[in-house]
């Protein structure tokens, strides 16, 4: 039977969010709401969004269609709209999605029981004013049982990157303190999750005023030797030799960087306000692979930005050569409201920025085929993640590189550390034999080899 306390939540964008959502789904719990993972005993409905990429925005925007017809449906239900979304285009929603009741920004999701309380009443709920100072430090985030927790260690962003939203609907950096991310890290590891991930829009400018983030990664490395650590998003300005050197330190922080470039060319980063040079940027992998042997990266690139050209273009195809990531996320360009690339000329034509795309994805799809090619032969540590999604009889899981690997099943567990020999590869997964398997790494099968 239904209750008048359930919530449902869908989040979209990126690992922030989903951090967001337990910190909403704690904040819930505790006004006695109970999570439903069925959009139809839902008494309350939330989107947690992202406002990134147009993208993005469009596709929230057809499902916000699907939560009307289910309200229309169910006139009781409340429809909110939180995260990001709700920041940049709150007059747009309330003007042309009338049906929905709530629209609440990442610094105030404190107020969300209250805000439902008022639009039970009929009214419209809407809370969207950046505070710049809330971290939810007080707040234990609603965690299921799993395998991987992400831990925000800090909000907003002070990068003002030309084509970036972030600082306007995050607002500017804060730090949570050393002491209260170790704190949930313990938690972590005792409730058996087998990684953490540290999450900031730039996890590299961390200040709580005492610690840094190379001092912050090495105390949560040090809290359980078997916890796997992970970490995202750096900024290349900001990798600092203090932190490659923490990171070949420890052998339970994983071998991996995503480290954001977003383009080859000077003349483009400049307008983007990457701050640094393809050249520094280069330099800096060098160092990062001299101290890491083996390391894995990947990073983001965007096409068609404003004023790109056929030789901007060629710049980004060679530095991508020249780093050979492992893999690469890749964006048309999408002019964001607020920022200062809006006001610039979007004149890179949609076909020329697919085009661009696609090259992009191909050059990146040859090199990752060659990297996992390498990996023939050789033997790595494998967290055991699950059901392989083509075949019952294989399970997948994730190498300490980030390396996806495929596997038949041998008397191994979800949760199960593993070391499987590589004997075939395609340009996204691994794919091997198990050879042995422990309940928790060993530190010589943390790093591959």
């Amino acid at each position: 039977m239904q209750t008048s306390r359930n919530v449902y939540i869908e989040t979209y964008g990126c690992q922030m969010n989903m951090a967001d959502t337990e910190i909403v789904l704690s904040i819930m719990r505790d006004a006695g709401f109970t999570r439903t993972n069925l959009l139809t005993h839902a008494d309350v409905v939330l989107v947690n969004t992202c406002a990134v990429r147009d993208n993005a925005e469009q596709r929230i925007i057809g499902r916000l269609g699907d939560f009307n017809h289910y309200k229309k449906s169910h006139p009781n239900a409340i429809v909110g709209v939180l995260g990001c979304m709700a920041e940049r285009v709150r007059r747009n929603i309330m003007e042309s999605e009338d049906f929905v009741d709530l629209l609440v920004g990442p610094d105030e999701y404190r107020k969300l029981p209250a805000l439902i309380e008022a639009a039970k009443e009929g009214g419209k709920g809407i809370a969207v004013k950046l505070s710049r100072v809330e971290n939810y430090d007080d707040i234990i985030p609603f965690r299921t049982e799993g395998l991987s927790a992400w831990i925000s260690i800090m909000r907003g962003c002070d990068k003002f990157c030309t084509f970036c939203v972030v600082p306007f609907t995050r607002g500017r950096e804060r730090s949570r303190l050393q002491a209260k991310v170790l704190k949930e890290v313990e938690e972590v590891a005792r409730r058996g999750f087998k990684e953490a991930t540290l999450l900031g829009q730039n996890v590299n400018s961390y200040w709580d005023g005492a610690y840094d983030f190379p001092d912050l990664l090495a105390a949560v490395a040090d809290v359980d030797q078997s916890l796997r650590i992970r970490f995202m998003t750096s900024h290349p300005q900001d990798m600092s030799d203090k932190l490659i050197t923490t990171i070949a330190s420890r052998s339970n922080i994983c071998n991996y960087i995503h480290l954001p470039v977003q383009s080859g060319s000077d003349r483009i980063l400049e307008l983007m306000n990457r701050t640094y040079t393809a050249d520094h940027y280069l330099n800096l992998v060098r160092k990062i692979k001299e101290a890491i042997p083996g390391i894995s990266l990947s990073t983001d690139i965007i096409t068609g930005f404003s004023t790109e050209t056929e030789d901007d273009h060629k710049q980004t195809l060679d530095l991508l050569k020249a780093v050979e990531y492992d893999g690469a996320y890749t964006f048309k360009y999408s002019p964001r409201e607020n920022t200062k690339a809006w006001s610039m000329n979007d004149d890179v034509p949609e076909e020329v920025k697919s085009r661009r795309l696609s090259e992009v994805i191909d050059i990146q799809r040859n090199i990752s085929l060659h990297r996992n090619k390498t990996m023939i032969g050789q033997t790595v540590g494998v967290l055991v993640e699950g059901p392989s999604k083509k075949s019952a009889a294989d399970f997948c899981g994730r190498t300490d590189t980030n390396k996806m690997v495929v596997f038949p099943k041998n008397g191994d567990a979800v949760g199960d550390f593993i070391e499987v020999r590589i004997e075939r590869a395609n340009s996204a997964t691994l794919f091997g034999t198990q050879e042995y398997v422990f309940h928790q790494p060993p530190a010589f099968i943390t790093r591959e080899n």
